[in-house]
């Protein structure tokens, strides 16, 4: 197989592995997406009970039925304003895949949208911002008719050294 016909089909791969459904969230007037295989479920906000010496993307633990859950609030972890919490911010349950194994954490997010099917043709590539900008917690950018919708990988969202810093909240 020639290098050009072998780029062509890792490409085609990798579209075939960005394209399915994805649970479509905001943030700061965003829209985001995390591939719904991802997704355990959706919990409207409850009492978290915070863990000293974590990092400040970090809100706490909760207990959901019966299971101790880490939460991390996406916008400080992606570096933006804190806001209020109201009725429309949520809990969404994930299970992050680390070397060490399969996590089962809670994300916050300002509000959950919809689910989606994106298809491969309808995903690009995440544009390069510079050599110093790491972007690899990004899957691609969906192109839909009220924009764009950021893809995450939630797996690179959180980095192993992370969920150590957590302190095994866990």
């Amino acid at each position: 197989m020639s290098k050009a016909a072998h780029k062509e089909s890792q490409v085609a791969g990798e579209t075939a592995v960005r394209e399915g459904k994805y649970l479509t969230f905001s943030l700061a007037n965003e829209e985001y997406g995390i591939g719904i295989l991802k997704v355990k479920e959706i919990i409207g906000m409850m009492p978290i009970t915070t863990v000293p010496q974590t990092p400040g993307f970090v809100k706490g633990v909760i207990n959901l039925r019966g299971k101790v859950i880490p939460v991390i609030d996406l916008r400080l972890k992606f570096g933006m304003d804190p806001i209020d919490y109201t009725d429309r911010t949520c809990i969404i349950v994930v299970e992050v895949k680390m070397e060490s194994g399969a996590i089962i954490m809670g994300i916050v997010v300002d509000s959950v949208s919809e689910v989606i099917n994106i298809k491969g043709s309808e995903i690009e590539d995440t544009p390069t911002f510079g050599a110093k900008l790491n972007t690899d917690y990004i899957l691609g950018m969906a192109k839909t008719e009220g924009g764009v919708k950021i893809l995450l990988e939630i797996d690179k969202v959180l980095k192993e050294e992370d969920m150590v810093a957590m302190g095994g909240a866990a």
